[in-house]
């Protein structure tokens, strides 16, 4: 890839202030955009993508080009592929790329200049009331769960994720370059994001769940549930976890060893489930790993994202029934809560994530989204307080 040196734009600039406008050049120009730190790391990368048409077909994700995967939770609609045509290297505040598709970014920052050295800022809403979804919502998501064990009773499913949304008004001056790197240095073991597409909008989370990881010979997926508030006075190693959120567990560990027997894979190793904290949360994590050459499985990622998605983390067991659950009740369009997103053969390595802990910006307001794991032994009014914590994940760097 052709490298350009334009430091002379982006050192006027913050590092969050830089994110922030190449934000607006892409949401002006209709390119599409995509921001991440992966967990543990520091490394953050950013890329640009021009292609008008970005709609991932059929190709399997080991004969695509480096870039980043956004999908959507329905899996009948297709899932965007980000390509790698410009990489910004935040570290240096250099665009590696063509000239051509550079060139069209500084021509926006000539005739934009930054004002003030920081980038235009996301106008708050016109008439400044705030959007808190009034308490009636609160009555629905009640009586969702409450149908969601009345159907586990009768047989008709194991386990169902309701979920539900919150708007809410951004502070005025809302810079989602700040929030971006604020996310990173506070959740170090999640999965920071920023997406933005001109026909899907800027999605922004910090989300704990791998969906599938492959890097070199390895493959690796987890399974992830029960949730509990992160209480800094008691280790991790004295949690105790009640019978409803082991068995929600253990239903997510049963869904991804009934994937491998789909495709009789029996060599696999487990480790869990084990105590893990993500943010303001602690859940109940289970690791599983598979050796791709000794297998003689190349392609494991792709035939286990396929089996995998939607897991029974986000939408319940068995998988159909709990879905028709979800597409009639819960009365609104997830969109790509609960889908998953990731970089894709970047520096020779995929890794999916679950969009969990995530927002849709819009143009002065913001909706959050979160869900809870519903099992016979549940109490609807704690569900309710768990999405409501899963929301300050978000909620408590905003504010």
């Amino acid at each position: 890839m052709e490298k350009v040196d334009v430091k002379f734009f982006t050192g006027s600039l913050s590092r969050d202030g830089l994110v922030s406008y190449v934000l607006s050049f892409c949401k002006d120009r209709e390119v599409s955009m995509a921001a991440w730190r992966a967990p543990r790391s520091e490394e953050i990368h950013l890329i640009l993508d021009f292609n008008e048409n970005n709609v991932h077909a059929s190709t399997a994700l080991e004969d695509l080009p480096a870039g980043f995967m956004f999908s959507p939770f329905d899996k009948k609609k297709d899932p965007t592929f980000i390509k790698n045509e410009v990489y910004l290297a935040l570290g240096t505040g250099e665009f590696r790329g063509s000239s051509e598709k550079i060139d069209k970014i500084q021509d926006y920052i000539l005739s934009n200049p930054p004002s003030s050295k920081e980038p235009p800022k996301e106008s708050a809403s016109a008439v400044g009331e705030k959007l808190e979804l009034p308490s009636d919502h609160r009555d629905h998501f009640v009586d969702l769960v409450t149908l969601g064990i009345k159907m586990i009773g009768q047989g008709h499913v194991q386990k169902v994720v309701p979920s539900r949304t919150k708007e809410i008004e951004l502070p005025a001056g809302f810079k989602p370059g700040k929030l971006f790197f604020d996310l990173c240095s506070t959740y170090t073991n999640a999965f920071v994001s920023l997406v933005y597409t001109p026909g899907h909008g800027a999605w922004m989370g910090a989300t704990p769940e791998l969906l599938i990881d492959v890097s070199g010979d390895t493959f690796k997926t987890v399974s992830l549930a029960g949730t509990q508030k992160y209480d800094p006075e008691r280790p991790l190693s004295e949690v105790a976890w009640t019978q409803k959120e082991i068995e929600e567990q253990a239903l997510v560990s049963r869904y991804i060893i009934n994937c491998f027997k789909k495709i009789r894979l029996r060599e696999f190793e487990e480790i869990g489930p084990k105590t893990v904290r993500a943010g303001n949360l602690i859940h109940l994590k289970t690791e599983y790993s598979v050796d791709m050459a000794a297998t003689n499985f190349p392609n494991l990622g792709s035939v286990m994202l396929d089996l995998l998605h939607p897991t029974s983390a986000i939408c319940g067991m068995p998988l159909q029934a709990s879905l028709d659950f979800i597409l009639e009740h819960e009365h609104y369009d997830r969109e790509f809560f609960s889908g998953y997103l990731g970089p894709v053969n970047f520096d020779n390595k995929t890794s999916l994530f679950v969009n969990l802990r995530c927002m849709k910006l819009h143009n002065g307001t913001a909706t959050l989204y979160a869900g809870a794991g519903v099992t016979e032994d549940s109490d609807p009014a704690k569900e309710w307080l768990e999405t409501e914590m899963k929301m300050n994940t978000l909620l408590n760097i905003i504010r």
